[in-house]
């Protein structure tokens, strides 16, 4: 039987495990020696031989489908593989994304070589797209920085040429303008249009604390997975930073206003803090209404922007019931974060327990594991897995 079963999940976050020399076939020539295996992979160097292990789709323990994580899972570096993954786990789709080109990108876009930054966002599509099509459930994302308006608008054409069915941007507020620019009008109106989601992911917000933070007079602490090279519990509390700044700039801008079709995600950056944002926006909205004109012309409240277009990612951890509750039925999307360690063993146990606790309705539910996810995608999603019977089939 299926790690979900009973009712229709579309997963919100997967991932693919890369390895040295993915982005070979992908990036452009003149850019490989600016692009290497040490700058993608720069605390792993020699550790991938011992460590890929995942058995074959044909040999591999069917019990182990949510045990084995990262590089030692079925099918998180081998798209021949990831087929019969989805058939174990049992989610109707899943939004895929990078793990090696997450940090990076994000380093590009705050660095001085452009032209790098838009190749490398190419290859990332192009290695996106290619993994999943081995399966019309695997829904590949494609990148776009926010460096340049012109090159922004020709890498998300490209994108959706190639065929993601999601854009990813980077939360970080680019160096020399807000990513509510007007200059980025003719990336939301081609999403819009499309009818793909531009989607938000961790690690696409820079550098999250100073490192001063980290120097308390004690001994290091390790992260969650043991070393050094991972989230704490410090710099984890400021994961949801540069979503909440660049959402509320969009908000406050009118974007959303402006574009009133186009959805936005904001995967594996928790949602504990989704509440308390919906009231600050409108706490803002009437403190500064008098004076500011965008304000003045907003059609909705900010709150209900993000009830009408923006979905997020309770992480399991955390209270979903209770963030069900405090943000409306229609903002909160299942994840599982698979192959990722961060997903834990049995992420649907746990959402299960807050909203037994929370009294979450089961319509409440159906939105949360299905209904939320399909709005979201919107065309991305393909008809017969959109429909809740079929996928189920």
């Amino acid at each position: 039987m299926p790690y979900a079963s009973g009712r229709v999940i579309h997963d919100a976050d997967a991932h693919i495990m890369e390895v040295p020399g993915f982005l070979e076939d992908y990036l452009e020539a003149r850019h490989r020696a600016s692009v290497t295996d040490a700058v993608l992979f720069p605390r792993h160097e020699g550790f991938h031989s011992t460590r890929l292990k995942a058995d074959s789709a044909t040999e591999f323990d069917e019990t182990q489908i949510m045990l084995r994580k990262n590089w030692e899972a079925l099918g998180s570096s081998s798209r021949q593989d990831r087929p019969r993954s989805v058939d174990l786990l049992g989610f109707a789709s899943q939004l895929m994304f990078t793990t090696a080109l997450l940090n990076y990108s994000s380093v590009l876009e705050g660095g001085r070589d452009v032209e790098l930054t838009y190749a490398v966002a190419r290859a990332h599509t192009r290695h996106m797209v290619e993994f999943c099509s081995v399966d019309r459930r695997l829904l590949p994302t494609g990148y776009v920085p926010l460096v340049d308006f012109e090159r922004t608008e020709r890498a998300a054409r490209e994108a959706i040429e190639l065929g993601a069915k999601a854009l990813m941007i980077p939360s970080r507020c680019p160096d020399g303008h807000s990513p509510s620019h007007i200059g980025f009008d003719p990336l939301w109106a081609i999403a819009q249009e499309a009818g793909l989601p531009i989607v938000f992911h961790v690690g696409g917000g820079g550098k999250l604390l100073e490192d001063a933070y980290f120097n308390n007079g004690l001994p290091p602490v390790p992260d969650f997975h043991g070393g050094d090279d991972n989230f704490k519990s410090i710099d984890y509390m400021a994961i949801a930073y540069p979503p909440m700044k660049a959402l509320t700039a969009l908000v406050v801008d009118r974007v959303l206003d402006r574009f009133p079709s186009l959805k936005f995600g904001v995967i594996e950056q928790g949602a504990s803090w989704v509440p308390g944002w919906m009231r600050n926006m409108d706490s803002a909205h009437n403190a500064f209404y008098r004076n500011e004109e965008r304000l003045q012309k907003m059609s909705l409240k900010p709150s209900e922007f993000v009830q009408r277009q923006i979905r997020v990612t309770p992480y399991p951890h955390e209270d979903a019931g209770w963030i069900i509750a405090n943000t409306g039925d229609e903002v909160c999307l299942f994840s599982s974060d698979y192959p990722h360690v961060e997903g834990g063993r049995h992420p649907i146990k746990r959402f299960e327990a807050s909203m037994e606790k929370a009294g979450t309705t089961e319509v409440q539910k159906q939105r949360f594991y299905c209904d939320n996810f399909i709005d979201l995608m919107g065309a991305g999603l393909a008809p017969e897995l959109r429909h809740p019977v079929q996928a189920a089939a």
